[in-house]
C-alpha cells in the first residue's frame, strides 16, 4: 500500500515552494444532516473537519510546479474518504471555470473511496457535473494530468483520473472502479493497483514520490509549449541508395539500422511517453507514444518499432494523434514494421478497427504531420501512420503494398522469384519519390533529396 498523505502534504509535494494560493470556495445553504436529512451526518462532517482542519473533501487553488502554472485539486482521503458531495462539486466545477478562464491546465491529485452514500443520488449526481467540467476543458484545448493516490476509486477514478489526458500514479496505490469492499471476494488484487493499470493500459505511469514534481511539471511544460511543426529528422544509417528493390528489403531488415529509439534520442532533448490504449492494452514492444523537447518546444511521436504493430499498439497511436492536434502539438510519426500483427488474437483485439482509427485520426489532425519511413514500410499497418504529402524515407527503408514473399506466394510465384518481385513492385525510395508516394529521401547530416519534377 503507498504512503497516505493529507491534501496540504500532496500540495507540498508536487507545488514549488510558497506558490499555492487557494482559491474561494463557493456558498451553498445547508440543511440539517445533509439533503437527505440523514441523521448524524453534521456530526461526521464536523469530526471530519475538526481531524482534517478542512471543510470539505478537496481543497482547490492554483501553484507553480517546476514554475509551470496549473491548478491543483487535493484530495483530502481523512475527510468522510475523500468522498464528493455536492459541496464538493461545487468546489470542483468552480476550479474547472477558474483553469479555463485563466488557460491553465488542470491537476487532480485523486485520493478518494467515491460518491458520499449520506447524499443519496445527489452525492452520484455530482459525477455528471466532473464529467462536465473535465469535457468543457477537453474542448477549451488544456491539459488535464491526473495524479492518483491511495486510494483512488469509484466515480472519482471513472472521472477525474481515468478521463484525464495524462494518468500518473504513485507506487502501491490501490487504483479501480471497485473499492475493496464491494469488488469479488476472488478477485485478483494485483488487478486494483497502480501497477496493475498501467500493465492493462490504464494508465500512463508510477512515478515515486520523491519523483513527482519535477515529473509533473515537465509534463506540464510539454502539453503546454507546442513547436510551430514538427522538422523531419536527418537519417542515421548508412548513405547511398539501394541498387535494386531486394536490396532496399534487406537494408531495411538488417539488425545494424538504426530503430526508433535512435531516432527519438536524436531528435529530443528529453521526451515522456504515454502508455496503452485505454481499453485494456499496450503494446511497449511494437509502438512508442508521447511528446518529446525539441529546442525548448514540444513535438508528439508515434513511433513503430520494427515489429508486427498490434491493435493496442495502434489505438494507443491514435489516442496520441487525437490529444496532440487537441493541445495543437505538431506530431512525428515514425514507419518501421513488417506489417500489422495478424494471428488470430490480434483479431480478436480489433485489428482493423484499431488500424482504421489511425487513419481516421491522422486524415482529421488539424496541427501538422511529419512522418519518416526509417525502415520496413509494410503494406497498410505501415501507411495508416502516414502523412499524405508529407512523408519522407530514409536510404535504408521501403515501402510496400506488400512484403515481396507474401506478393510472391499471391501470385503463385516459386520462391526464386521473389527478388524480381520486389523490382517489380518499385518498393525503393527513389522509386517511391519518383511516383511521388514520397514527398523526398532524406540523408545523413540533414540532406535531403526531392522528387524529380514531373516530365
Amino acid at each position: 500500500m503507498s504512503e497516505r498523505r493529507s491534501a496540504r502534504e500532496v500540495l507540498s509535494l508536487v507545488a514549488d515552494p510558497d506558490s499555492f494560493g487557494e482559491l474561494p470556495c463557493p456558498a451553498r445553504d445547508s440543511t440539517p444532516d445533509g439533503p437527505l436529512g440523514w441523521q448524524g451526518y453534521d456530526a461526521s462532517r464536523a469530526r471530519a473537519a475538526e481531524r482534517t482542519g478542512e471543510q470539505e473533501s478537496v481543497v482547490c487553488g492554483t501553484a507553480s510546479v517546476e514554475g509551470a502554472r496549473a491548478v491543483l485539486i487535493a484530495f483530502e482521503f481523512g475527510f468522510l474518504g475523500g468522498s464528493l458531495g455536492e459541496r464538493t462539486g461545487d468546489r470542483l466545477e468552480a476550479a474547472y471555470g477558474h483553469a479555463r478562464a485563466h488557460r491553465l491546465p488542470v491537476v487532480p491529485l485523486i485520493a478518494t473511496g467515491g460518491s458520499r452514500m449520506q447524499e443519496g443520488m445527489l452525492a452520484l449526481s455530482q459525477l455528471q457535473r466532473v464529467a462536465r467540467q473535465s469535457a468543457l476543458t477537453r474542448e477549451a484545448g488544456l491539459p488535464q494530468v491526473a495524479v492518483v493516490r491511495d486510494p483512488t476509486t469509484g466515480g472519482g477514478w471513472a472521472t477525474l483520473g481515468a478521463g484525464a489526458d495524462v494518468v500518473l500514479a504513485l507506487p502501491g496505490a490501490q487504483v479501480g472502479f471497485a473499492g475493496s469492499r464491494v469488488r469479488p471476494a476472488d478477485a485478483d488484487p494485483a488487478a486494483y493497483t497502480a501497477e496493475g493499470q498501467v500493465a492493462a493500459g490504464s494508465a500512463d505511469a508510477v512515478v515515486r514520490p520523491e519523483e513527482l514534481r519535477e515529473t509533473l511539471g515537465q509534463w506540464l511544460r510539454l502539453l503546454t509549449t507546442p513547436a510551430q511543426e514538427a522538422p523531419v529528422p536527418p537519417a542515421l544509417g548508412i548513405p547511398g541508395l539501394p541498387a535494386t528493390g531486394w536490396e532496399a528489403v534487406r537494408r531495411a531488415r538488417s539488425p545494424e539500422r538504426p530503430r526508433a529509439r535512435a531516432y527519438l534520442d536524436a531528435y529530443f532533448t528529453h521526451r515522456r511517453e504515454i502508455c496503452g490504449d485505454r481499453c485494456g492494452g499496450t503494446d511497449p514492444g511494437g509502438m512508442l507514444c508521447g511528446f518529446g523537447e525539441r529546442n525548448g518546444r514540444t513535438v508528439a511521436f508515434a513511433a513503430q518499432t520494427g515489429t508486427g504493430t498490434r491493435p493496442a499498439g495502434y489505438r494507443t497511436a491514435a489516442r496520441l494523434i487525437r490529444l496532440a492536434d487537441r493541445l495543437g502539438i505538431p506530431v512525428l510519426t515514425l514507419v518501421d514494421t513488417p506489417g500489422a500483427a495478424n494471428d488470430a488474437e490480434a483479431e480478436r483485439q480489433g485489428a482493423g478497427a484499431a488500424i482504421a482509427e489511425v487513419f481516421g485520426a491522422v486524415a482529421s489532425a488539424r496541427v501538422p504531420i511529419t512522418t519518416l519511413v526509417i525502415g520496413e514500410g509494410g503494406s497498410g499497418g505501415a501507411l495508416a501512420l502516414a502523412a499524405p504529402g508529407n512523408t519522407w524515407a530514409t536510404p535504408d527503408s521501403y515501402f510496400s503494398v506488400i512484403a515481396p514473399e507474401l506478393a510472391a506466394a499471391i501470385l503463385k510465384r516459386p520462391s526464386e522469384d521473389v527478388e524480381a518481385t520486389a523490382e517489380q513492385l518499385r518498393i525503393r525510395p527513389q522509386d517511391l519519390a519518383e511516383l511521388g508516394v514520397l514527398r523526398g529521401i532524406v540523408h545523413p547530416h540533414s540532406q535531403v533529396t526531392s522528387p524529380p519534377p514531373p516530365g
